[in-house]
């Protein structure tokens, strides 16, 4: 089973990290929690399962020396998920060796590296591979390994990277919810390139802060880390649906500006490769008000809205939809913070509602809240396959 495989990697390596903490003396910090992961809505698939339970561990180990100039990270990451034996799975978030001088910084290893300023989707994260298994609002990343040489001048920062090794997404299991029907066959994936051409990807980012504009521009080429789902008759004459990655370019733009208590935020590309050129783009605004009648309280106003130029072709949710959300920090020791939002498609009526909330306790635990409600999707909407898959998510984590 590749669940008992990657719990005997990730404790071989666990054992292995702290025997060698002690002649590196390295600082280890992390944590581990309990996930409950339960769903409203009996299922579509008698396979799968109204209540899952699983375990996470994320210890990280760090040391520094030449006067803090070099510098070791090791983030290892395990879940261990009941009935879906997919979503059990071990990776390497980070492990990465980094040189810092005057003007330049080298990062050498595996890693997680993000872009991004809108609040609904991140059109321009691109270098990580999203970990779908983790949850479904595609925050969460594959480690990446990578040669990164960041060039620091006035004019601003030149990130070059080289990115080596091809990691494919992770999908739900037979027994798994949130996921297509029928599942996705991860075995059987395809790729325009094989070989070398296949697992190198190269990127460049220019970004700079200017008065109060924070801006990025970027280019990626290589394997496209969001894949084409292919549906194709298997050998027993049974649909199958296959990830099928292609070769792309993609240009793209970060904007931000902020100005008192509004925050103006725009993500954009461009991307060739993947059937037609076509352009998507996030843009929108926040606005807060602080400390409302002097009570602590931080009231923000989210707006946004998501466009893809390829319409209702397009093979993703969003394409022609707006947020709106609100936002609560309270500013409190437990840092209690709130997030509650719509997403709403204007020309299918589909709706995608979401909460989550967070709140220390005592010194060092974490409790963490998600609910998410799907709505009105028709069958030609990629949300249709998770229609009944309202659910709640509750983790309670411990940090070390």
């Amino acid at each position: 089973m590749p669940g008992n495989n990657q719990t005997i990697h990730f404790f071989v390596c666990l054992v292995f990290l702290l025997n060698v903490n002690t002649l590196f003396a390295f600082e280890i910090s992390g944590y581990t929690g309990i996930e409950s992961l339960g769903f409203i809505h009996k299922p579509l698939d008698n396979q799968q399962h109204n209540h899952y339970l699983s375990g996470v561990i994320e210890p990280e180990f760090y040391h520094e020396w030449d006067d803090g100039k070099q510098s070791l990270a090791f983030v290892p990451f395990y879940r261990l998920s009941q009935h879906d034996n997919k979503r059990t799975h071990f990776d390497i978030r980070e492990l990465t060796w980094l040189k810092v001088s005057n003007d330049w910084e080298l990062r050498v290893g595996i890693r997680k590296e993000f872009w991004g300023v809108s609040e609904s989707q991140h059109l321009v994260d691109i270098i990580n591979q999203t970990d779908l298994v983790e949850n479904s609002d595609t925050e969460d990343k594959l480690g990446q390994p990578m040669i990164n040489l960041a060039l620091i001048n006035d004019w601003g920062t030149l990130d070059l990277y080289l990115l080596m090794g091809f990691r494919e997404r992770t999908f739900a299991g037979s027994e798994g919810r949130l996921r297509f029907f029928p599942e996705i066959n991860t075995g059987e994936e395809q790729f325009e390139k094989h070989g070398i051409e296949k697992h190198l990807a190269y990127a460049i980012r220019w970004s700079h802060s200017i008065d109060d504009w924070d801006v990025g521009l970027s280019h990626f080429y290589g394997m496209n880390r969001d894949p084409t789902i292919l549906a194709e008759i298997d050998t027993a004459g049974k649909i199958q649906l296959i990830p099928y990655y292609e070769m792309i370019h993609q240009t793209g733009l970060e904007l931000q500006l902020t100005q008192e208590n509004w925050l103006w935020k725009l993500e954009s590309i461009v991307r060739s490769g993947q059937g037609k050129t076509y352009y998507a783009g996030t843009g929108g605004l926040e606005y807060t008000f602080y400390n409302v009648f002097e009570s602590g309280l931080d009231f923000g106003i989210v707006s946004e809205y998501l466009y893809d130029s390829r319409g209702s072709n397009a093979p993703v949710i969003f394409q022609d939809d707006f947020l709106a959300a609100v936002r609560l920090g309270f500013n409190d020791v437990q840092s209690t913070e709130l997030l509650a939002g719509v997403i709403f498609d204007r020309s299918t009526n589909t709706k995608l509602y979401s909460i989550e909330a967070s709140r220390r306790f005592a010194d060092a635990w974490k409790l963490e809240l998600e609910a998410r409600f799907f709505s009105s999707a028709p069958k030609n909407d990629p949300s249709f396959a998770i229609r009944e898959d309202d659910h709640f998510r509750a983790e309670v984590k411990y940090y070390f």
